[in-house]
């Protein structure tokens, strides 16, 4: 029998947080939902732990960091839903359940659409501070940068509500 020692890993994490977003929609059709999940890099043994702490537990359950992205509906054995519902993301992973609110526009897309992008940072991010406004510019910044994309997991969720 295999179990997750994820308990043993969120020390090392730290803080985590998750930001929404979406890309304008275009030719008519409805924009991507993504939502990224990230560390503030402030774990007990400081940053590089962390990120060696978030590779591991994305490889315990189901994920690759810098591997291919993965579609969580074909997928079975990866542990993680996202319930969208009254302007809230309900992200629920092995070692993170973070619920955060989640503009019209962005709850729209991601029930049109069926599924949310979901990039889960290995790579540390001490800017995106939970509960302070994070700017278009440096959200862009973080997530566009090739150590960033090269080095997160990449997933396809299925979005589901409480009404089915």
């Amino acid at each position: 029998m295999t179990s997750t020692n994820t308990a043993l890993y969120t020390p090392l994490l730290g803080t985590l947080s998750v930001i929404p977003w979406t890309t304008g929609a275009s030719n008519g059709e409805r924009g991507a939902p993504f939502l990224l999940a990230y560390s503030l890099g402030d774990g007990r043994n400081g940053p590089e732990a962390g990120e060696e702490a978030m590779r591991t537990v994305l490889s315990e359950i189901g994920l690759s960091p810098g591997g291919d992205v993965v579609d969580v509906a074909n997928t079975p054995g990866v542990g993680i839903t996202m319930l969208v519902e009254a302007g809230r993301a309900v992200l629920t992973m092995p070692y993170l359940n973070a619920q955060c609110p989640v503009p019209p526009e962005w709850e729209q897309d991601a029930r049109e659409t069926g599924q949310v992008y979901l990039l889960v940072a290995t790579k540390p991010w001490a800017d995106g501070t939970p509960g302070l406004p994070v700017s278009e510019d440096r959200l862009r910044a973080f997530v566009g940068d090739e150590a960033t994309l090269a080095t997160a997991a990449h997933a396809l969720l299925p979005v589901r509500s409480l009404t089915g």
